[in-house]
């Protein structure tokens, strides 16, 4: 895992070294495609170009939060183009697995239409999430200017935070990545954890469902 991060690291110093604004812009907005492609070595790649002067950090944040924005429109629009039906269709086809209950579709839709702003906003600051949030506001419908606005604000923060350390960190930029890489795997732990906390409680349910109805036929 150490090698092919050092390898991405080489490979965005020479992208930003030969391309400048139009490098960060292509690797952030890369980075939204292929979680694999860090904005914590990226960001601070570029904060340190900053504080060398081959970089200014307002090109560097124009150019990074122009590339989340395109990044995120990607993913917004394959979940528009999925859409409801074509889940709800997944949902019947599959409605045996223990995660697929089209009320949840329902409950989502609602918890969406109140709080999908907010979650827009605070994904962009979240490693993982930030790469997917997007999919689902594409898919609840969310209005585009919403959207756009939201993500630039969140991505806008995040970007912000990740240049200033790399210009302060200069020649030891990489050691973002390092910090941010513990909040990461806490991320990803959280995640796995809470899916598989819904599973086993849907399996349970449906268990207890199917015995009560097995007792009352018996009955």
């Amino acid at each position: 895992m150490s090698d092919l991060l050092h390898t991405l690291a080489d490979w965005a110093v020479v992208i930003v070294e030969r391309l400048g604004y139009f490098g960060v812009f292509f690797l952030v907005a890369l980075e939204n495609l292929i979680p694999p492609i860090p904005s914590e070595l990226i960001l601070p790649l570029a904060g340190f170009a900053v504080g060398q002067g081959s970089l200014t950090f307002v090109g560097v944040m124009v150019a990074a939060t122009l590339g989340s924005v395109i990044g995120a429109l990607v993913l917004y629009g394959l979940g528009y183009w999925f859409g409801e039906d074509r889940l709800r269709r997944f949902i019947r086809r599959f409605e045996w697995l223990p995660f697929a209950d089209e009320a949840d579709v329902d409950k989502a839709q609602a918890w969406f239409a109140k709080y999908g702003g907010t979650a827009v906003l605070t994904g962009r600051l979240i490693p993982v999430v930030r790469s997917v949030v997007s999919i689902p506001a594409g898919y609840h419908r969310m209005p585009l200017g919403r959207f756009i606005l939201y993500t630039m604000t969140g991505s806008a923060i995040w970007n912000g935070l990740l240049v200033t350390a790399g210009y302060f960190l200069g020649e030891n930029w990489q050691e973002v990545r390092r910090y941010t890489q513990l909040f990461e795997i806490a991320t990803i732990l959280a995640i796995v954890a809470a899916i598989g906390w819904f599973i086993y409680r849907r399996w349970t349910t449906r268990t207890a469902n199917r015995r009560q109805v097995a007792r009352a036929t018996d009955d």
